[in-house]
């Protein structure tokens, strides 16, 4: 993982504020199958090489899978207060639908900007609605022309 500037991790300059790249892992299998929202996880390790200024939250960028095409994404970094997790994770809602899963691709993250902090909801209902909304705020701000630029960074694999 790196990060791409000297910025502080919440400064929202149109620019790539950090880099994550590892293997996809299964998570918790709720994505798919509880919220129909799938997400890609990062390992432990990823997760814990984080910069101490990443806050608990929802991210919004572009992501890579292998050598495929960059697509806006979405990443929820945190606690998952709504399922008490004990463990802290990274979870990535690439906004494509693939026709399989990816376990074991190389996925690449490159965060662009921050949506919102890490909340808890009081329904399955008003999380799904809440994930939904991050997703189409992060359409939004990736549709600028200086967030669509980053979409060409050297951190993808290009070949």
């Amino acid at each position: 993982m790196s990060s791409d500037n000297n910025n502080s991790f919440s400064d929202q300059t149109q620019s790539v504020l950090v880099v994550l790249q590892g293997e996809v892992v299964k998570g918790f299998g709720r994505g798919s199958k509880e919220l129909g929202i799938p997400t890609a996880n990062f390992p432990e390790d990823v997760v814990e090489s984080l910069p101490e200024d990443v806050q608990q939250g929802i991210y919004y960028g572009w992501a890579q899978v292998g050598k495929g095409e960059v697509i806006e994404s979405v990443m929820s970094v945190g606690w998952n207060p709504f399922y008490n997790n004990t463990k802290r994770s990274a979870e990535v809602h690439i906004i494509h639908k693939f026709a399989s899963d990816f376990y074991g691709e190389n996925l690449t993250m490159a965060v662009v900007g921050f949506i919102r902090a890490e909340k808890n909801f009081d329904s399955l209902e008003l999380l799904i609605e809440e994930i939904n909304n991050d997703i189409t705020i992060a359409k939004e701000k990736l549709s600028t022309e200086d967030a669509l630029k980053l979409k060409d960074s050297d951190v993808f694999n290009k070949e």
